[in-house]
C-alpha cells in the first residue's frame, strides 16, 4: 500500500501542478511552444528574405524587421536551451510571452503599423501561453498585448499622422486577444478538471488492481488470466503449484507453459462436448477445471480456475466423517440403555448360588463384551462431545506419581511396570481431567504391548531448554509400532488391536488440541514412543 499512497502524491502532484514541483508535461509543453515560435521566426524571416514584393512584412523599415526577427530568433534559441534546465517555470513563460509581444509590436511597426495583419500572431500566443500555464495570467498577458498594440498605433497617429480609423482595427484585435484569453483560460480549466478526475481515476484502478492481486493471491483455488491471444496475464501461487513454477513475468504463452490446459481452452472456447463451465473437466485426479470469459466479445479473455479435488475429497470426507458421528452418537444413545439392562441382569444371574459353572462362564463372557459394547459407546459419545479446557498449572511430577498408582489399581496392573522420570520444579498449563484420559489411553496401550517387566513403560517429563514448553514421553520396551499402521494411528475407528475401538488416540490428540498441546508419535529403535508436547506453567 506504500506503493499506492506514493503514486497518489505524484498524480495529485501532476492534476495540481505545485509551484515548486511542476510535472515533466508541463515542461514538454513549453518546450514545444518555443519550437512554434522557432518556425514562426523562421517562415518570417523566409516572407521578408523572398516575398519582400508580395507582403508587407518590413514594408515600413526592413532593416529594423530584420534586426528585430534575428533577435527574436536568436532569443527562442536560447528559450529553447533554458528550458532544458526546469529554471522556474513561470518565470520562464512569462519572460517569454511579454518578449513575443514586445518583438511582434515592433515588426508591427516595421511592417507599417496594425494593418500588416502580424497581430494575429498574438493570438496563438496568447492560447498557447493559457493551455500551458492551465490558465494562470492569461488574461494579464492578454491586457499586456491589447496595451502594447493600442499604444503602437496611437504612436502612428501622433507621430506619422496615420489614420485614426484604424483604432476600430486595433480594437476589434484586442477584443480578440481577451476572447482568446477567456476560451483558452476556460479550456485550461477543464483540462485542469480532467487531468484530477483522470488522476484520482488512475489511482482508484491501481488501487483496485491491487486489491485484485491481493485476493487472487490469497485464493484457495488456482486462477490463471489469459487474453484473448493466449497470453498469461496474471497467475497466482496456487495455479504455479498445481502446474509447476512459473519463472518468466510476462508475454508467455499459455500454450507453451501448461499444454494441455491450453487444449482444454481451445475445446471450451470452441464449445467442443467435455468442458462445461463447472469443474466436469479435469486435467487428471488431482486438478479440476472452470472456465470464466471476462466479458461477451469473442477476443476477450479467460479466467481459468484450477481446483485441488484431493482438498476437495478431503474436505468431503470430513463432512462424511462428521455425519457418521453423528449417526454413531445416536446409535449409540439408542444402546446405552439397553446394553445397561443386559449387564445388570448378568450380574443378577451370577450371584444365583445354583449356577454350574457352565453358566457362570458364560455370564462372564456377557459381562466382559458388554463392559466392551460400553466402552465403545463412551467413546463414540465422545466424538461430539463439544470439549471445553481448563486450563490451570501444576507439578506434572506428582501429577504422574499419582496417575500411575490409580492406572495400576483400577487396570490390575503392578506399578513396579512403570518407572517415572519427572522434574520436581516442572509445572504444566493444562486440564487435569483431559491430561488424565489422555496419559491412560497412552499407558493403557503401553501395557497391552510391552513385556510386563519392571521398567518396561516409561513415562518422562521433562521442560525444553530456553523455552515454556514440556514434553511428556510415554514409551514402552514392546515390538513398536509396524510402519504399515503410522500413517493411521490417529485416525477414528481404525485399530490393529483386537477388541479395541480405534478411538482412543483419535480423541487424545483431540484433547491435546484443546488444551494447545500436540501428540505425535516418534520412531524409536525399540518400542513405541509417543510425545505431548504442551505449554509450561
Amino acid at each position: 500500500m506504500a506503493v499506492l499512497a506514493e503514486r497518489r502524491e505524484r498524480l495529485i502532484a501532476e492534476g495540481t501542478a505545485a509551484p515548486l514541483g511542476y510535472p515533466e508535461s508541463y515542461w514538454r509543453s513549453l518546450q514545444f511552444f518555443n519550437l512554434y515560435r522557432l518556425v514562426i521566426g523562421l517562415v518570417l524571416c523566409a516572407g521578408a528574405l523572398f516575398g519582400r514584393s508580395a507582403s508587407q512584412l518590413g514594408s515600413y523599415d526592413r532593416t529594423l524587421f530584420i534586426q528585430v526577427l534575428l533577435g527574436y530568433l536568436l532569443f527562442t534559441v536560447i528559450c529553447v536551451g533554458v528550458v532544458r534546465t526546469r529554471w522556474r517555470f513561470n518565470v520562464q513563460l512569462a519572460a517569454q510571452v511579454i518578449a513575443d509581444i514586445a518583438f511582434i509590436v515592433i515588426l508591427i511597426y516595421a511592417s507599417n503599423g496594425i494593418t500588416s495583419g502580424l497581430g494575429l500572431l498574438l493570438l496563438t500566443t496568447l492560447a498557447g501561453a493559457g493551455l500551458i500555464s492551465r490558465g494562470r495570467l492569461t488574461l494579464f498577458y492578454a491586457a499586456l498585448a491589447s496595451i502594447a498594440v493600442l499604444l503602437e498605433h496611437t504612436y502612428e497617429v501622433i507621430v506619422f499622422q496615420d489614420n485614426a480609423s484604424q483604432y476600430i482595427h486595433a480594437g476589434f484585435l484586442s477584443i480578440g486577444y481577451f476572447a482568446t484569453a477567456l476560451v483558452a483560460h476556460t479550456l485550461a480549466r477543464l483540462t485542469l478538471h480532467s487531468e484530477r478526475i483522470a488522476a484520482q481515476r488512475e489511482i482508484d484502478l491501481a488501487n483496485l488492481s491491487e486489491v485484485n492481486r491481493l485476493v487472487i493471491q490469497d485464493m484457495p483455488d488456482g486462477v490463471v488470466v489469459v487474453d484473448g491471444a493466449g497470453v498469461i496475464r496474471q497467475i497466482n501461487k496456487q495455479a504455479e503449484s498445481l502446474l509447476g513454477e512459473f519463472g518468466q513475468r510476462g508475454g508467455v504463452m499459455l500454450v507453451d507453459y501448461a499444454p494441455m490446459l491450453a487444449v482444454y481452452l481451445g475445446r471450451w472456447r470452441s464449445g467442443a462436448a467435455g468442458v462445461a463451465s463447472g469443474y466436469a473437466a479435469s486435467l487428471d485426479e488431482r486438478r479440476g477445471l472452470r472456465f470464466v470469459p471476462v466479458s461477451d466479445r469473442p477476443d476477450a479473455g479467460t479466467v481459468i480456475f484450477l481446483e485441488d479435488l484431493t482438498r476437495v475429497r478431503e474436505e468431503a470426507q470430513q463432512m462424511k466423517l462428521a455425519a457418521i458421528g453423528r449417526l454413531t452418537a445416536n446409535i449409540a444413545h439408542e444402546i446405552r440403555n439397553p446394553l445397561g439392562s443386559i449387564s445388570h441382569a448378568a450380574q443378577l444371574l451370577h450371584e444365583e448360588p445354583e449356577g454350574s459353572s457352565t453358566t457362570r462362564r458364560l455370564l462372564g463372557i456377557i459381562h466382559d463384551n458388554t463392559q466392551r459394547l460400553n466402552r465403545m459407546v463412551n467413546d463414540v459419545l465422545g466424538l461430539n462431545r463439544g470439549q471445553v479446557a481448563h486450563l490451570e498449572t501444576f507439578g506434572i511430577d506428582k501429577f504422574v506419581q499419582q496417575f500411575v498408582g490409580e492406572f495400576a489399581e483400577t487396570e490390575n496392573a503392578d506399578t513396579h511396570v512403570f518407572s517415572v522420570r519427572a522434574e520436581a520444579t516442572v509445572t504444566v498449563l493444562f486440564d487435569r481431567t483431559h491430561l488424565n484420559q489422555i496419559l491412560w489411553n497412552l499407558c493403557r496401550n503401553a501395557l497391552r504391548h510391552c513385556r510386563g517387566k519392571p521398567g518396561s513403560v516409561t513415562i518422562v517429563a521433562h521442560r525444553v531448554r530456553a523455552s515454556r514448553v514440556v514434553k511428556l514421553d510415554v514409551i514402552d520396551d514392546g515390538p513398536g509400532v509396524a510402519p504399515a499402521v503410522r500413517s493411521g494411528l490417529f485416525e477414528p475407528f481404525v485399530t490393529a488391536a483386537a477388541g479395541g475401538t480405534g478411538l482412543g488416540l483419535y480423541i487424545a490428540r483431540e484433547l491435546c488440541v484443546t488444551n494447545g498441546a500436540t501428540l505425535e508419535y516418534v520412531e524409536s529403535s525399540a518400542g513405541a514412543q509417543f510425545t505431548l508436547t504442551c505449554r509450561a506453567g
